[in-house]
């Protein structure tokens, strides 16, 4: 995003509307700071400018990747959907990603107002590969690592900051405990918020594995609804893997 300064009136409109605080009105104009602005469009889509002085700009390498993370509307060219996730994160449909023996992890970092720059999502994802985490290949996080056996996330757009990214992935049930604590170390070090959805096949006793886990670590639990009430569609035929 940019502002033409020419014709911008400093009505400061779209300071209120930024999502992520980039917008500042410097003597009598608006004005983006570029390192902190996420590209997610908010101010342009909306046309929240009386005088249509906030403009789109054609983004490249590596730039183009806030937009992608950012912009509901921007269709990642690798995954051919828009959003920042897979359609399973986003729409709780049932595919059989998600096995029994296994725990899937969704790491959504960033919110609005505060947004997450790659090399803080980097540092979780290395630590979860290290644990034996298998990485969802069409997530938008998956395809901009380096390798997906260390989890390490290309070097040209760790800087980049994105309004939220989230991380997708499974991790062997015996080893969920270690990859809690790790995030839970990973909190302290991050310069953003991030929360963690643990999605697992409910047993045959129609208990939740995680539960005792959850409980034993003293972890509080929230329900997803859609989630925990089946409301997914089962598009998935087959048994378990």
């Amino acid at each position: 995003m940019r502002v033409n300064q020419d014709i911008c009136i400093g009505c400061g409109q779209c300071v209120l509307h930024c999502t992520v605080g980039a917008i500042s009105l410097n003597d009598g104009v608006a004005e983006i700071d570029r390192d902190e602005c996420v590209e997610c469009g908010v101010c342009y889509r909306f046309h929240v400018c009386p005088v249509g002085a906030i403009e789109q700009e054609e983004l490249t390498w590596p730039r183009e990747v806030r937009s992608t993370f950012s912009d509901p509307t921007t269709v990642h060219k690798a995954t051919g959907i828009a959003g920042r996730g897979t359609e399973e994160m986003k729409t709780n449909e049932v595919t059989g990603r998600f096995q029994p023996g296994w725990i899937g992890l969704g790491l959504e970092f960033g919110r609005p107002g505060i947004g997450a720059r790659l090399r803080d999502v980097d540092k979780a994802s290395r630590r979860l590969a290290s644990l034996g985490a298998h990485f969802e290949a069409n997530s938008p996080v998956t395809i901009l690592m380096e390798d997906v056996k260390t989890g390490k996330i290309r070097e040209d757009v760790l800087d980049e900051k994105c309004l939220s990214a989230i991380i997708e992935c499974a991790l062997p049930i015996e080893k969920i405990r270690d990859g809690l604590k790790a995030l839970q170390e990973i909190a302290k070090e991050v310069d953003t918020v991030f929360t963690v959805d643990c999605i697992n096949v409910v047993a045959p006793d129609n208990s939740l594995p995680m539960e005792p886990i959850l409980k034993e670590m003293g972890i509080a639990r929230y329900p997803n609804g859609k989630t925990n009430l089946g409301l997914g569609r089962p598009v998935y035929k087959g048994g378990a893997k």
